[in-house]
């Protein structure tokens, strides 16, 4: 018992000791990671606070760093007193809203030079801070597109560089792929065709918010049914015309006969 009441006392000093006992405040900013900005629009974050009815929120600070963490380092943006909720930028693009338990961040105008980690430091009345933290990175658009085949399982690989949240689409001969010339992977990289034989054109298109860029594999040429009817009627026209000049010369050839026949007759009788 005596061992037990010591530990009891031990762990209650313990907490007494701690900033904020076992129930701190936190912050986390409210976006999907990481987050990509296009160069020249708005870069919006906001941030939840979460605190007990003892806590008050004594200062919010929203800071950058390069993602890399070399120069020029950690960079403030703008410090909000917590009681006052105004909040001064350190540059004219930045502004800060403050509410009860929330914080939204404003950049206008985004760079390159805006991208990197963003953190978000709530500081209490007791000066324990908690912080929460954000990537954020340039939309970049498509790049290199490149298409390569793969013969032994008769398939297409599409792949691009370095563009951000890149969409797949393909085509043959101009025209969305189907299922009678073959199947396409659940990310859109790779066509399985199945269609035989393997021929035409076959075409990628890589796209995103920023435009798209394609790439083309050139197959043997295909014998299309559409040609195949076309040559029927070109030959069969051309049999028409033979046809017809044959009847036309055998009609000629008559009535020529006819009209020597009636010049003999004409000719015996005026001689008579």
């Amino acid at each position: 018992m005596d061992l037990q009441r010591f530990l009891c006392r031990r762990v209650a000093l313990l907490l007494l000791l701690m900033p904020c006992g076992l129930q701190c405040m936190s912050v986390h900013i409210l976006s999907e990671q990481p987050v990509y900005v296009i160069p020249g629009s708005s870069l919006v974050l906001k941030a939840r606070v979460e605190q007990t009815p003892q806590e008050e929120i004594s200062v919010v600070t929203w800071e950058r760093e390069p993602e890399s963490g070399v120069a020029p380092g950690k960079e403030t943006l703008a410090t909000c007193p917590g009681r006052s909720f105004k909040c001064a930028g350190t540059r004219p693009n930045v502004h800060v809203n403050m509410q009860a338990q929330e914080s939204s961040l404003l950049i206008n105008k985004f760079s390159s030079a805006d991208t990197g980690v963003y953190a978000v430091t709530v500081t209490n009345q007791k000066g324990a801070e908690t912080t929460g933290h954000c990537i954020v990175r340039m939309y970049e658009e498509v790049h290199q597109v490149s298409l390569s085949i793969n013969v032994s399982h008769s398939s297409l690989v599409c792949g691009e560089a370095w563009g951000t949240d890149p969409h797949f689409s393909w085509l043959h001969e101009r025209v969305a792929i189907t299922q009678t010339v073959g199947t396409v992977s659940k990310d859109g990289t790779t066509l399985s065709v199945t269609m035989t034989p393997f021929c035409g054109h076959f075409t990628c298109m890589v796209s995103n918010k920023l435009g798209y860029s394609s790439a083309t594999y050139t197959a043997a040429p295909c014998e299309t049914e559409g040609r195949g009817t076309t040559a029927a009627v070109v030959c069969l026209v051309v049999l028409l015309l033979l046809v017809g000049g044959v009847l036309a010369f055998l009609l000629w050839r008559r009535q020529r006969h006819n009209n020597r026949g009636v010049r003999l007759h004409e000719h015996l009788d005026d001689a008579i």
